[in-house]
């Protein structure tokens, strides 16, 4: 049975590496991170496109809880007070 600790690195590994193939980031290699869900991360284009089908579905859900977020992110207060003219 795998611990916390091991799920957590897991997933911190996850994100060095592309979600298609699985090859490292390194010096000579530079994933590039989806736009809309900002989770998964790609060596091609190539990979990106095959991973597609796969990744539509989080994607998606991933991409709207972001967009969420940034609607409902609440104001910062200002020393002016609550009134949203001032």
């Amino acid at each position: 049975m795998m611990s916390g600790t091991n799920n957590l690195k897991s997933a911190a590994e996850m994100m060095m590496c592309c979600a298609c193939c699985g090859i490292a980031e390194g010096d000579d290699i530079k994933l590039k991170t989806c736009t809309a869900c900002k989770s998964a991360r790609y060596c091609s284009v190539k990979c990106q496109k095959d991973h597609r089908p796969k990744h539509k579905g989080a994607c998606k859900k991933r991409a709207a809880e972001l967009r969420d977020e940034l609607l409902f992110k609440q104001p910062e207060s200002s020393h002016f007070g609550d009134c949203p003219i001032c």
